[in-house]
């Protein structure tokens, strides 16, 4: 079914990388959008080719051409190469224009100074499991973006995020959570594959287990309505195992090396933010 906020829309895609080849696969398996109104560019050909082929959306080495004919335009480039996207594009995004940035570190400001000061910009962070449909992505904006804006760019990431919107000022923040945080869990589900495999399980089964609790243990905390303290709470018996398992968790520091990780995560971001 076609989502009203997109309804007759057509979106450029200014990059085809895997980040945005997630977000048109959702786009295309909720239907949401049909395929001949999305467009990708790119600069390798044979990534092109794939888009086309797999997807059958429309593709173009042409970002001037893009532009002109979108109403939505994802940016979707490495951040080291945003500046050469841009200005190429600035006499085009005129105000009927929305711009959604998927861009590391780069800022509505940075944004708005190189295609316009009129341009509807939307700044978002996703993460890597948008690519299972199950991505978070914080959107925010400090320009003219309207809330019809807001709507579009929560239609574009509805089929693989879920979505929150929030101040500009803790985009870094978002991303020390967020959008490194992937890489947090992965580490704490190989860790605890390892104390099985230790403790004498297969690893193939260890793996499995780890994986699945923590993704149950994160349907619980986001359906059930309940403090992670509660939850938490109600694993651990008096005496019982887990409490002797959080103990040593709690005398490794386990706790307060995550705060610190995305304490790190957020300080580079603002670092690679001001570079831009």
């Amino acid at each position: 079914m076609t989502n009203n906020a997109l309804h007759g829309k057509r979106i450029g895609f200014i990059g085809a990388g895997n980040m945005a080849e997630a977000i048109i696969r959702g786009l295309l398996e909720s239907r949401t959008v049909p395929a001949e109104h999305i467009t990708a560019s790119d600069v390798i050909p044979e990534r092109l080719a794939f888009m086309q082929t797999t997807y059958g959306i429309e593709t173009t080495d042409d970002n001037v051409a893009l532009v002109s004919a979108a109403d939505v335009l994802v940016l979707a480039v490495k951040p080291q190469v945003v500046n050469q996207a841009l200005a190429p594009i600035h006499p085009h995004t005129d105000g009927a224009k929305l711009v959604i940035s998927i861009v590391a570190g780069l800022t509505v400001a940075a944004m708005a100074n190189a295609l316009g000061s009129g341009t509807r910009i939307i700044r978002t962070v996703p993460n890597t499991p948008v690519f299972v449909g199950e991505g978070m992505v914080a959107l925010a904006s400090d320009g003219p973006a309207t809330g019809e804006d807001y709507a579009i760019a929560e239609a574009i990431f509805d089929p693989v995020a879920r979505i929150v919107s929030i101040e500009e000022k803790f985009m870094d923040a978002a991303i020390g959570v967020a959008g490194s945080g992937p890489a947090y869990g992965f580490l704490i589900i190989e860790a605890l594959a390892d104390g099985g495999v230790k403790m004498g399980l297969p690893r193939p089964v260890a793996l499995e287990m780890a994986a699945q609790t923590l993704l149950g243990a994160a349907k619980m905390c986001l359906e059930s309505g309940r403090h992670t303290g509660q939850l938490k709470d109600m694993v651990t018996s008096p005496g019982g195992t887990t409490i002797a398992a959080l103990h040593k968790m709690e005398a490794a520091g386990v706790r307060s090396a995550l705060m610190d990780a995305v304490e790190a995560a957020t300080r580079r971001s603002e670092e690679l933010g001001r570079k831009n």
